[in-house]
């Protein structure tokens, strides 16, 4: 049996500034990632398909963030759907929010989307603003991570849903991919445990916790709960 080492935490400082300066410079051709083929889009049927099974317990109109929303990819896909769904998208990188934006306006979505240049520690949104929220592969780049899910937390209606995807470290493959590589690529990262995450939601007070782990080559995991 491999022997998968705990993830060691980096330090905060500089971890915000290096991730923002890196997705600056990465928007221009971040949809011609590699790892759109290898982990973004199996991270986008796995939000979709909990966007389903959430519309289907509630069949009503709805608000969904996507927080660390890049260039608005999962935006678009909610907006082509046929969910009563207004989506808000936030990142980091005001040149992501702009590339995000013009998507958007050349696929004529303006009227079910719009996107922020935000904090993902400090978001500018009222208490219960949103039934939904996901956040897909940048939770790593988050220096305060159980802040970040407490004020997920905060934002949520009642019976509301979050959906946190990131790499799954806690294997031999996962451990390579995201503690040795990635962490080289990006640098200052830290991809939490399942474990650890489980933890960040209870000390959020989400209930009904679970998790789904999806990929191979990247694997990654889905932690859900709702308010």
């Amino acid at each position: 049996m491999t022997v998968v080492p705990p993830p060691i935490p980096p330090p905060h400082a500089k971890m915000k500034s290096r991730a923002k300066d890196q997705f600056e410079a990465w928007a221009g051709h971040y949809d011609r990632s590699i790892l759109n083929h290898f982990l973004f889009h199996p991270s986008y049927v796995t939000l979709m398909s909990e966007v389903a099974r959430w519309h289907a317990e509630n069949r009503r109109p709805f608000t969904l963030l996507d927080v660390g929303c890049g260039t608005g990819t999962l935006a678009g896909l909610l907006a082509d759907s046929p969910w009563p769904v207004h989506v808000v998208g936030i990142d980091y990188a005001a040149n992501m929010c702009a590339n995000a934006t013009d998507k958007a306006s050349a696929n004529n979505h303006d009227h079910r989307v719009r996107f922020v240049n935000a904090d993902s520690e400090h978001l500018p949104f009222a208490d219960g603003a949103f039934d939904m929220i996901t956040c897909s592969n940048s939770f790593h780049h988050y220096p305060h991570q159980q802040t970040v899910v407490t004020e997920f937390g905060r934002l949520l209606a009642p019976e509301g849903r979050l959906v946190v995807i990131d790499g799954f470290r806690d294997c031999a493959i996962g451990w390579f991919v995201f503690d040795v590589v990635i962490a080289h690529v990006e640098g200052g990262v830290h991809h939490a445990s399942w474990q650890q995450m489980h933890t960040y939601f209870e000390t959020a007070g989400l209930k009904s916790i679970h998790r789904r782990k999806f990929n191979f080559l990247f694997p990654a995991f889905a932690t859900i709960a709702d308010r």
